[in-house]
């Protein structure tokens, strides 16, 4: 039972600061972001990201807007010391991002770290050890003194390390891991001493980093100690103050804007909020709660869901329905009440005026979200519900994605007819919408063949009456038919992919296989589901791939009649 005291834990201490200020501060430009999905965030993943991935990952955060990514911890594994070679010796740092990596506060991890930034044109070193009497005492077993000898130890020895490679322009990082229960006069002792180890100068300036590691109290706390370093460190003027704010709390978000308002210049987080425990601080949530407050976030999260997509891809974790501002499920109305607000909202709506319509904090379309998704038929509106009859009647499980983009077919069904959709009707519907679509594209058959490592696939299809035989290969059964289909002058994108099962036949065999595939136009112009179903999952899947082709409306080329059948 949890009703009483729990006598094993001790209310965090207050900071004395009675004329704290920061409660009056507002925020009114974006701070210094820093992504660290590729360290902090993938050293938390059950998998570690391919280096394919975490290249993908890199590009779309330059893209985004991030000009500081912490980018590997090189020491730790071979992997991603090679990663940060990649980046250097390959050239894919664009001139105005600085890369960062991360090392302990040891002589041997800190030469490995400088070794792999070797040619880089500009390099965050960010070092750091632990700070608080718990590490000092029981981890480490070292004295105040001890400890912040080796924090200026490894300071020395990477500006000595520095100097010898004058080709790269060098920027120390330091954080005391643990500050947050670190007593506040000592993290102040061991910053100073690092700043004057660096001989931070204005021109010159040291990052401090200031952790919440373990995130151990109330936000305003946070804020309050952030408040106080922040008008008693030693050469202010020649230090960045920088936040890196975890989870544990569920309170990360709020602390970040605190500390912020108390004086820190500089945010250190992941997308999504992923990272060690409950996470990193998300950084979108933050850009975004800027952005809703009227402050540029520099930060271009103009196509979110494109943003989530590549995420969920690199990382492997889903992306909650529920997740301000990106999840799928954040800017659609359940309730009636509320569906009938936002439809006035809309009404009443004057074209340049400021953003006010009930329940949505953000205009969708600015995240380049469609309005189709905000007023829409769902398992909780009407009789059941779209994806409830599906469900329950044919054994349709859509994706949330699909749901969203068959409920605009079915609302349009239902203002037509004026009467309740009902599941036969639901069900003839979705069939006419996916799975009886032949123009101009139709399947035929298909035949699978290994090549050089590689899948290959013959598919044969019907062009508008034509017959026509094309050859593709891929890394699976679906990236071989869209490349066969390249040859048909169609060109697409596959942005995501689901295989369900229907259950099995009345004969007792294999279940049925239903297949979704989400693909968009090369250009991205415009983004459609395709369904198959099919006693055998590949041809399933090329028939979901048919079944998009044809709900674009992408035509085909004129091919060489060596093609043809």
């Amino acid at each position: 039972m949890l009703t009483q005291p729990a006598t094993k834990y001790s209310p965090f201490p207050p900071v004395q600061l009675p004329d704290r200020q920061w409660p009056n501060q507002t925020l009114n430009c974006a701070p210094i972001w820093m992504s660290t999905d590729l360290r902090d965030g993938n050293q938390a993943l059950f998998e570690p990201m391919s280096p394919q991935r975490k290249m993908q990952m890199f590009r779309m955060l330059c893209d985004i807007g991030f000009k500081e990514i912490e980018v590997a911890f090189p020491s730790a594994s071979q992997t991603d010391y090679d990663f940060v070679r990649a980046l250097i010796d390959g050239r894919h740092v664009p001139e105005d991002v600085t890369i960062e990596v991360l090392t302990q506060a040891r002589e041997h991890l800190i030469r490995r770290t400088m070794e792999s930034l070797r040619g880089a044109r500009r390099a965050i070193v960010h070092v750091y050890n632990a700070t608080s009497k718990p590490f000092r005492e029981i981890v480490f077993g070292l004295s105040k003194t001890q400890v912040i000898d080796m924090a200026v130890g490894a300071v020395r020895l990477i500006k000595q390390l520095a100097a010898e490679q004058p080709q790269t322009q060098w920027v120390l990082e330091y954080s005391p891991e643990t500050f947050t229960a670190t007593e506040l006069d000592y993290a102040l002792e061991v910053c100073n001493a690092v700043t004057a180890a660096w001989g931070a100068t204005p021109d010159d300036k040291v990052i401090l980093n200031l952790p919440a590691t373990v995130e151990v109290a109330m936000p305003n706390v946070y804020a309050d100690q952030i408040e106080w370093m922040h008008r008693r460190l030693s050469r202010r003027d020649s230090v960045i103050l920088s936040l890196h704010p975890h989870n544990d709390r569920g309170t990360a978000v709020a602390a970040a804007e605190l500390a912020l308002m108390a004086g820190a210049e500089r945010v250190e987080g992941c997308l999504f909020g992923n990272g060690e425990r409950t996470g990193n601080v998300d950084i979108v949530t933050l850009a975004l709660n800027l952005y809703t407050q009227g402050v540029a976030p520099n930060l271009d999260f103009s196509d979110i869901s494109a943003v989530a997509r590549t995420a969920e891809h690199c990382t492997g974790l889903p992306v909650h329905p529920r997740h301000p501002y990106v999840g799928d499920l954040v800017f659609t109305a359940f309730s009636g009440s509320h569906q009938d607000a936002i439809k006035k909202g809309f009404a009443a709506r004057q074209p340049g005026s400021r953003w006010n319509v009930p329940y949505l904090p953000v205009d969708p379309a600015d995240l380049g979200r469609g309005y189709d998704s905000v007023i829409r038929v769902n398992s909780q509106s009407g009789k059941g519900g779209v994806a409830y009859l599906l469900e329950t009647r044919y054994g349709v499980v859509m994706p949330r994605r699909l749901q969203i983009e068959f409920a605009a077919v079915v609302q349009q069904y239902a203002d037509r007819h004026g009467a309740e959709v009902s599941a036969e009707a639901l069900w003839q519907l979705f069939s006419q919408t996916y799975l009886s679509l032949d123009r101009p594209v139709a399947y035929l058959e298909h035949h699978l063949f290994e090549q050089s490592g590689a899948q290959g696939i013959r598919l044969l299809v019907d062009i508008d009456g034509a017959t026509r035989l094309v050859t593709g290969t891929g890394n699976g059964p679906i990236d071989a038919a869209v490349d066969a289909l390249r040859s048909l002058g169609i060109a697409l994108q596959v942005r995501s992919y689901e295989e369900r099962s229907l259950g099995r036949s009345e004969q007792g065999g294999n279940a049925t296989a239903c297949a979704f595939i989400e693909v968009a136009k090369a250009d991205d112009s415009l983004v459609r589901y395709g369904v198959g179903i099919d006693g055998n999952i590949v041809t399933a899947s090329i028939r979901a791939l048919v079944s998009a082709v044809n709900r674009l409306g992408l035509s085909c080329v004129t091919v060489d009649q060596s093609a043809a059948c």
